[in-house]
């Protein structure tokens, strides 16, 4: 948490709230929130003006503008588990763990990086650098073309809900959507990719694309520390079908949702319409 709806979420509200607005000022409250040293960040970042949002995954990355001539920078923002990026008066009171404030135009609002774990960071980096960091990542899971997510999962002995997280593989799912899309697909998260008939991994994509599309419109899933940039929650807690319900009747069948740990993160899944298959993979943590 957040996974790529929510961080679709907060880079569609910058669109709408910070598109062409220039960064009058910067400061850092808590250095560890950022990449690099403080200074270098407040002067790469002022006096730019936000030209354009983009995201690749769970990652965003702000095109700044500068004097003609100079090169754009980009600022990339990285939510972790409970970061935040809000727009907000800026004589509105700070709140807690507030780490960073970037003041738009004549000072009358700013946008506030809060983050209460620290995993989530800000970072101010060249279009080379953008790029370098971006390629580390797979396609993003909502751009994936079918024969790109088949070519990934073949061959591939894993769970197939390690795989579905794995970044440098498929940009942008977590917890909450791999567990979702695998119970759209009937799939087992144990069961191995390279041992998924074709048919099932063509089922599996459209089930990751449609479960993604949905949460995008409903502004995402909260449970606790995600919001959007004004500060409201997502509205997708109440579609899920497996994720933390384990315990609970199955939506479709009634059958007792279960948990299970893959590689030391909880996996929840309906054991009939999701069944065992007969050769699974090793389960670590």
């Amino acid at each position: 948490m957040p996974e790529l709806p929510e961080v679709e979420t907060v880079r569609r509200g910058l669109e709408a709230r910070a598109l062409g607005r220039m960064i009058a000022s910067v400061e850092v409250r808590h250095p560890g929130a950022i990449t690099g040293a403080p200074e270098d960040f407040r002067r790469s970042l002022r006096g730019r003006r936000i030209e354009k949002v983009d995201r690749k995954g769970k990652a965003i990355a702000v095109e700044l503008t500068g004097p003609a001539r100079l090169p754009a920078r980009y600022l990339l923002i990285r939510l972790g588990m409970t970061g935040q990026v809000t727009v907000n008066p800026s004589d509105a009171p700070i709140e807690l763990h507030t780490h960073v404030r970037l003041r738009l135009d004549d000072g009358k609002e700013e946008l506030r990086f809060r983050d209460p774990r620290r995993f989530g960071r800000m970072r101010s980096c060249t279009c080379e650098e953008k790029d370098a960091i971006f390629r580390k990542l797979g396609p993003d899971a909502r751009q994936v073309t079918k024969a790109e997510f088949l070519a990934a999962a073949r061959g591939r002995k894993g769970a197939i809900k390690s795989w579905l997280m794995n970044q440098s593989l498929l940009a942008g799912l977590g917890n909450i959507y791999a567990d979702e899309a695998l119970y759209a697909a009937r799939i087992h998260p144990l069961a191995q990719p390279g041992r998924i008939s074709e048919v099932g991994l063509q089922v599996l994509y459209k089930a990751v694309r449609k479960v993604l599309d949905q949460a995008v419109n409903l502004q995402g899933t909260s449970f606790r520390d995600y919001i959007d940039i004004e500060g409201r929650q997502g509205n997708f807690a109440s579609r899920l079908r497996v994720y933390q319900r384990d315990g609970e009747p199955c939506r479709r069948c009634k059958t007792k949702i279960r948990r299970l740990v893959i590689a030391g993160r909880s996996s929840h899944f309906c054991p009939h319409c999701q069944p065992r298959p007969r050769r699974v993979a090793r389960m670590r943590g």
